[in-house]
């Protein structure tokens, strides 16, 4: 059951951050694609670590879309 909801949460990622991308002339909100990185990356740490990589993605989408306000990713 949880392969099947990273799996999911995977695609849903990529959905998200591929329409994102997809809006023409204008650049992807840097707090979009942080909080997509985020939950990509809080996803596979949580299942590297056997835990929840839904709790896992929820946190890292958070701390991705804060890291430009917490001045940690302002440079990118």
């Amino acid at each position: 059951m949880q392969t099947r909801t990273f799996f999911r949460l995977s695609a849903l990622v990529v959905v998200a951050s591929t329409l994102a991308a997809c809006q023409p002339g204008q650049p992807v909100n840097p707090n979009v694609r942080n909080a997509a990185i985020g939950a990509a990356g809080g996803a596979v740490a949580a299942k590297a670590f056997d835990g929840d990589a839904t709790k896992g993605a929820l946190a890292g989408a958070a701390l991705g879309a804060l890291c430009n306000d917490a001045g940690v990713c302002s440079g990118y």
